[in-house]
């Protein structure tokens, strides 16, 4: 098993296929469970379809092809991805319909995507916000004699990417109309920029409007489709993103799409909060999403009474949303893997390749035992990563997954 840093370990054989994890694997390793994994593609899935929408799920989370066909065996419409390299990696790998929820800038990536084009069957599109890349991509697509779909972004004041008024969106649907390269195919929007006392008021507020929106422009014609997309949703918010475009009949006009990504892994913090809210508002759902994700590592160095240094860092795992949680200890090299509860420690702070951690009392390590990490973030840990480990309950490696970032 390797990180980005560390190739040799994986040349050498060192994950393999029947690799148990606290005898035969490298480490640092990222670990991917099977039983949670699973479930959570399951329960997503079913979530967006009993809610008349498809699924898109965002695969910059990962950027993991095993895992986006499996995303698309169980279901999803297709994969979002944010770049054209992505999507080129993805489309390397089988992935034909991409939802890129970006602007697609620069004529060297405007070439990327206009050579995928060339396959008649890869369906692909991106979001607009401002005239000038309408411009852009107008006159380069022209000159492929490819035509484009596109979809306008529509965002909010003081959050990321998109058009900051309805007027802006009315706007720029005319300029696109403008250019015979560029197909109008939809309006999206994200949520996730939506924060404060009143997020859950402002979030449906904004998916009203997103609905509004998408109705005037299909009533003046603005459209190349009869059944324009309306897409929106990260992980945290989308069960609200579901119920506004469901209560507003957007699918019956539209082809409502949802975009959630770190589902697929879950995690021990930011998302694990974002279900527990999400569960609060849907007394229906009775079981959410599971941590899927952990990253092992071994004691390293017991330099102070009540204090360990662990050889995991920041090339290792996320830490912008939170620090590293402990979860379990396991003896290495003991067979059957049996875990101690190790929760009550903490990491307190991360260097390139150690951490901090205090050491709770009554718990005894010694230097090579093995401690498995929940992360905050799933996206910034999976990045950190060419290869993760898939495992069954027994610990054992059933898979070796690549990531292609």
């Amino acid at each position: 098993m390797y990180s980005a840093k560390n190739t040799a370990a994986v040349e050498k054989g060192f994950a393999h296929t029947g690799a148990n994890l606290v005898r035969d694997v490298s480490l640092p390793a990222l670990v991917l469970h099977r039983e949670a994994l699973e479930h959570n593609i399951r329960w997503m899935q079913a979530f967006v379809s009993d809610s008349g929408a498809e699924l898109a799920p965002h695969g910059k989370t990962s950027m993991t092809p095993a895992l986006f066909r499996r995303q698309l065996d169980a279901g999803a419409w297709g994969i979002t991805l944010a770049s054209a390299t992505q999507t080129r990696a993805a489309y390397a790998h089988g992935v034909h319909r991409v939802l890129m929820a970006n602007q697609l800038v620069g004529t060297p990536n405007m070439a990327l995507i206009a050579d995928l084009l060339a396959d008649p069957a890869f369906d692909f599109y991106c979001m607009v916000d401002h005239p000038d890349n309408v411009a852009d991509l107008g006159a380069y697509f022209a000159s492929r004699g490819v035509r484009l779909n596109v979809m306008i972004e529509y965002g909010v004041v003081g959050g990321r990417c998109g058009c900051r008024s309805e007027g802006e969106v009315l706007a720029l649907a005319k300029a696109i109309a403008a250019q015979p390269a560029l197909a109008l195919t939809g309006i999206e929007g994200y949520e996730g920029v939506i924060h404060g006392d009143h997020a859950v008021t402002g979030i449906r507020e904004f998916a009203a409007s997103l609905v509004r929106l998408a109705v005037q422009l299909q009533d003046s014609g603005a459209f190349a489709i009869a059944k324009p997309i309306i897409t929106a949703s990260g992980s945290a918010w989308y069960d609200l993103i579901a119920e506004s475009f469901e209560a507003q009949n957007a699918g019956g006009r539209f082809l409502s799409v949802l975009r959630p990504g770190s589902y697929v892994a879950h995690d021990h913090g930011i998302y694990k909060e974002a279900q527990c809210c999400v569960l609060d508002r849907r007394s229906d759902l009775h079981e959410g999403l599971r941590p899927a994700l952990e990253v092992w590592a071994h004691v390293q160095s017991l330099p102070e009474p009540g204090f360990a240094v662990i050889a995991l860092g920041k090339r290792d795992v996320a830490y912008d949303a939170g620090l590293p949680v402990p979860l379990l200890r396991y003896k290495a090299g003991v067979l059957p893997a049996t875990g101690d509860d190790v929760s009550a420690c903490k990491v307190t702070a991360v260097m390139d390749q150690h951490a901090f951690m205090t050491v709770a009392s009554g718990v005894e390590l010694r230097v090579g035992d093995i401690i498995s990490f929940g992360t905050s973030h799933p996206c910034l840990t999976f990045d950190k990563w060419r290869i993760g480990c898939l495992v069954d309950e027994q610990l054992h490696v059933i898979e070796t997954m690549e990531t292609c970032f």
